[in-house]
């Protein structure tokens, strides 16, 4: 099977078992992102079953690029080494099993990244940002997903079910405006598309 069909194999089983994968019009303005980073190390956090994460691979570029992703179900996670594995790309994307809010805060200081993308437990977004302005090198790209939680953020929603959530994505927009590490935009595509340039430390 061409890697081509298998990705789009990887996307429809994703699809059919209700796994959150990013859509396709989010996907492509990151991708854009890339290909004008030329990224050398990519940081994921919330791998699900790899479709971003094989996708983001094609981007790497120069010597022992690589792309590291977290994800904190070892059902996923064991999902997503099989798909990397079927799409050959073992020696670029390592998988991390481990909860992200913990393994990030261990990643040491000089352990940087051109690009930090954030789509896992959304009340766990300011966390995951914190760490990543830290993480990322100076002029490199946070982008997060999911944003306009299918418009809860921008609306008066206020809901036991989602409020945490929804607030701290509220809370992780005023603050990739007001900071100023921060040259931050939001995409109203999709769900939703924070980008963030770290211009300062």
């Amino acid at each position: 099977m061409e890697k081509e069909e298998i990705l789009n194999k990887i996307k429809e089983e994703a699809l059919e078992n209700h796994v959150p994968i990013v859509e396709d019009e989010p996907l492509k303005v990151i991708e854009t992102i890339l290909k004008l980073k030329r990224p050398n190390r990519i940081l994921e956090v919330g791998t699900a079953v790899g479709y971003s994460a094989i996708n983001f691979a094609k981007h790497l570029c120069g010597e022992n690029s690589k792309l590291k992703t977290i994800e904190l179900k070892e059902s996923m996670y064991n999902k997503a080494l099989e798909n990397i594995t079927a799409m050959g790309l073992n020696d670029k994307i390592e998988a991390i099993n481990a909860d992200a809010t913990e393994y990030m805060r261990n990643i040491p200081d000089d352990e940087q990244y051109d690009v930090v993308f954030i789509d896992a437990a959304k009340g766990q977004y300011l966390v995951f940002l914190e760490e990543a302005i830290r993480l990322t090198k100076i002029g490199g790209v946070i982008i997060a997903d999911n944003m306009l939680y299918r418009g809860r953020t921008l609306s008066d929603y206020n809901d036991h079910k989602h409020r945490t959530a929804t607030n701290r994505l509220r809370e992780y927009l005023v603050v990739m405006e007001e900071d100023e590490r921060l040259d931050s935009t939001l995409i109203k595509i999709g769900d939703g598309l924070a980008i963030s340039i770290v211009v300062k430390k």
